[in-house]
């Protein structure tokens, strides 16, 4: 540290005597060093692109050779791992959702066809739709009005209402 106090000191000094005003002529100084730029031509330099950089760093593999990137290699595949559950849950809810939607376009489907039988159950049913089909196979109906048979003990013996 003093070392380094040292240098720092030492440099202000020479800085400060070679520009006191008693050392020399200010435009002799000039043009001292216009003619040496007379001389050597100026290249213009051009600035790194940073973001070019970047991507060449990025694709040429030294990105991953720094040691903040091999350090943290585990954070980073705990990441991916959690990316791919992410991904996969989604796709499975997805596959969820269109087979409950499935299943009740099936309900709408069964519903409408238990719909339609129970109408065509309760319009088969009726008395008129019977006798017609019992006249279809040679049965008539009857005229009488149904009696009601009465069994008391050994003896059968009818009774009409």
């Amino acid at each position: 540290m003093e070392k380094d106090n040292l240098k720092y000191n030492s440099h202000t000094q020479a800085l400060n005597e070679s520009s006191s005003p008693g050392n020399g002529n200010v435009e002799t100084d000039f043009m001292q060093d216009t003619a040496g730029a007379a001389q050597e031509p100026v290249a213009a330099v051009r600035k790194p692109n940073k973001s070019r950089k970047a991507v060449q760093d990025f694709l040429g593999g030294d990105y991953l050779s720094k040691e903040w990137v091999t350090g943290n290699l585990l954070y980073f595949l705990y990441l991916a791992l959690l990316a791919m559950m992410y991904i996969g849950n989604t796709y499975d809810t997805e596959k969820k959702f269109k087979n409950i939607e499935h299943i009740k376009s099936e309900l709408k489907e069964l519903r409408y066809q238990y719909i339609t039988t129970k109408s065509i159950l309760m319009f088969q049913g009726r008395q008129s739709e019977i006798s017609k089909r019992a006249m279809i196979l040679g049965l008539k109906e009857t005229t009488m009005p149904p009696y009601k048979i009465l069994y008391s003990g050994d003896t059968l013996t009818l009774k009409k209402d």
